[in-house]
């Protein structure tokens, strides 16, 4: 959700509108682009670039739309196919760099950069990102020692962010799945308020929206929040509502703009709320929004794209006055505020400035900085590197001490291995015991020669990457990890097949662990390779969750060799009608091909082959007396090299 205060320069956009007769997908789609409604358009973008030969503005906005909703790994397929068209100018490499940073692969992220350079021979245009690619290496190769949890309990599949602390637990921003209205941008519901418990571990629980204020009963975004210590003093943002919108025309069409506004609530002695506006907001001009009130609560920042800025949207901050009053808003200056956008100020318990900026090196996306107030203004910016930041956005970091002096930290992030589209994590530091992961990466199953230069990737059971390195010369790579987990690790190479394992060290005891990573190479013509873990319901033919997975890796493989060309084949086992087996293996193959495309795979690349139980692997003909597990051995997909 932080698209929303980012790249509309905190606008909220809707379109009156425009119809014709019967118009194309075409038509359909650029109208949708046209009102901001990325979500609702990509859908038909997909039916455009499902063609020999699609057109580059249609490829363009496809990868544009996921970027803007977030979808990065999207993004960066498409980008792929954009920057390999033609005639597609110089810039769209530093789009597709974007994209990579966000999907942690920034050493293809850094010869997109370079690319670019060599095109067009500005290097200014890169350094921001290619400074923060190179430092996002040493940081995934190095991480803090600690220990992020998504918060589950309150979680969903849409977007939570933004916890503040209350007197009894706490505040947060989220997108409730059954909302009133749809914003069109991301296809989700608009923003509400809620509040929440900790437990005595301090996770998050009990989640439940505000039914009264500040959650009026309106079809716009409202949040984030937060308050005073004594808690009746709240400062919220909320899309303005107000019936006469500013009213901006663009290519011919007009739009209504509702820009955020910052609305004071004061509780008076018998509890009821009171509703004033911040003095400085200027819903014609420029918008306000995402406050937080510094320690001493005598001075409140905030965030806002109003004049006299130094990027998109800067921090600006307002002294209490005497008479009770907010002061004329001052910038933040321009250590703080970059040319990119800054947002979600907050203060910890040691008095630093925690904020979110896609203006100075990082990760990719929003990274969260760290920085101290001095008599001659602040301290230059740290970023806290991984794992608090990575290639997604991460933000709405906010630290506190509670009543017992125990320090609770909360952040929210878009990465990779969520929940939902933004996630909110708490933070602990990881001080106990560490265990060692040594492996070593060799060429194929069959031999004992090593492999170097393999990308090697740790992630957690639920996929969020913990970090990233690469074996050395004799194939060996080396983790910390902690113990009792299960992890997931990747091994990826151009010019071979990846390879990956879940590892468990639920009760072990030792300290070190031993593991190996085997990559077939890819360039042998005709060679077959089974892919693992490609499993479909019985009787079905759709693409499940886990096999997405699966054929992730190898869309990631097509991409990075244009020209392999693959047939791949679904098999079944003898059970049931020969000719029924035929036709759903056919359906089968034909489903994982579609899936591809689907991931920005060119269609002429791909071909369908359904064998169902024409080539069995094993003695398991109709009627023998097979284990399942033998019968299991058959039902396989295979992918086979046509060319390379």
């Amino acid at each position: 959700m932080k698209l929303l205060f980012t790249l509309m320069s905190l606008f909220f956009v809707i379109c009156v509108g425009y119809t014709q007769e019967q118009p194309s997908n075409r038509d359909k789609a650029y109208e949708h682009l046209s009102k901001f409604q990325y979500a609702r358009a990509i859908p038909l973008l997909l039916k455009l670039v499902d063609r020999k030969k699609p057109r580059l503005e249609d490829l363009e906005q496809l990868a544009q739309s996921y970027y803007l909703t977030n979808d990065y790994e999207q993004a960066a397929n498409w980008y792929t196919r954009v920057t390999e068209h033609p005639e597609s100018p110089a810039e769209n490499l530093l789009h597709y760099a974007k994209s990579l940073k966000q999907t942690h692969q920034y050493k293809k992220a850094i010869k997109a950069l370079v690319d670019y350079t060599e095109r067009t021979g500005n290097t200014d245009d890169i350094a921001l990102e290619l400074e923060g690619s190179k430092k996002a290496l040493e940081w995934l190769a190095n991480p803090r020692p600690l220990e992020l949890y998504n918060e589950t309990n309150i979680n969903t599949p849409r977007s939570e962010f933004s916890v503040h602390p209350t007197q009894n637990g706490v505040y947060y921003t989220g997108e409730p799945l059954k909302g009133k209205g749809n914003y069109g941008w991301t296809g989700s519901s608009y923003l509400q308020v809620y509040q929440a418990e900790l437990d005595e571990t301090g996770h998050i629980i009990d989640s439940s929206p505000i039914k009264n204020e500040p959650n009026p009963n309106s079809r716009y975004h409202i949040g984030p929040v937060s308050s005073n210590k004594n808690g009746d003093t709240m400062f919220v943002t909320r899309t303005y509502v107000g019936n006469k919108p500013n009213k901006e025309p663009e290519n011919g069409i007009k739009y209504m703009t509702h820009r955020l506004e910052l609305l004071i609530y004061n509780k008076d002695a018998a509890g009821s709320w009171k509703k004033t506006s911040f003095p400085f907001n200027n819903i014609k001009e420029y918008s306000v929004g995402h406050a937080v009130l510094a320690p001493g609560e005598k001075s409140l920042y905030f965030i806002s794209n109003q004049p006299g800025g130094f990027g998109g949207t800067d921090i600006w901050f307002s002294e209490l006055q005497e008479n009770g009053q907010w002061g004329k808003p001052i910038n933040a200056g321009s250590t703080i505020n970059s040319e990119g956008n800054e947002m979600f100020p907050s203060f910890g318990s040691n008095g630093f400035l925690y904020y979110s900026s896609d203006g100075h090196p990082g990760m990719g996306g929003l990274d969260v900085f760290q920085s101290n107030k001095i008599e001659t203004g602040w301290t230059e910016p740290k970023n806290l590197q991984h794992p608090i930041n990575s290639g997604g956005d991460d933000f709405s970091y906010i630290t506190w001490n509670d009543s017992n002096g125990v320090t609770r930290t909360f952040m929210a992030s878009n990465r990779s291995g969520g929940k939902g589209n933004d996630d909110i994590y708490s933070l602990e530091a990881n001080d106990g015991r560490r265990l060692v992961l040594d492996g070593v990466t060799y060429m194929g199953q069959t031999t004992e020669k090593t492999l170097s230069g393999v990308a090697v990737t740790l992630y957690d059971g639920e996929r969020t990457l913990m970090a990233k390195t690469q074996s050395g010369m004799e194939g060996a790579f080396h983790f910390e990890i902690d113990p009792e987990r299960t992890y997931k690790i990747l091994g990826q190479k151009k010019g071979f097949y990846s390879d990956s394992l879940t590892l468990s060290n639920i009760g072990i005891l030792r300290d070190t662990l031993r593991t190996t990573l085997h990559l077939e190479p890819m360039f042998e013509v005709g060679k077959k390779i089974v892919l693992e873990d490609i499993h479909y319901d019985f009787d079905k033919f759709d693409i499940r969750r886990d096999a997405a997975h699966v054929l992730n890796e190898l869309a990631r493989i097509l991409r990075d060799h244009p020209s392999l060309t693959i047939e791949l084949s679904s098999h079944t086992d003898s059970r049931g009608k020969s000719n029924y087996n035929m036709k759903l293996s056919e359906k089968r193959a034909k489903s994982a091909v579609d899936y591809l495309v689907s991931r920005g795979i060119s269609r002429n690349r791909l071909f369908a082959k359904g064998y169902g139980e024409s080539q069995l692997l094993n003695n398991c003909p109709d009627h023998a007396l097979c284990t399942e597990e033998e019968h299991q051995a058959n039902r396989r997909t295979e992918i086979k090299v046509l060319a390379y």
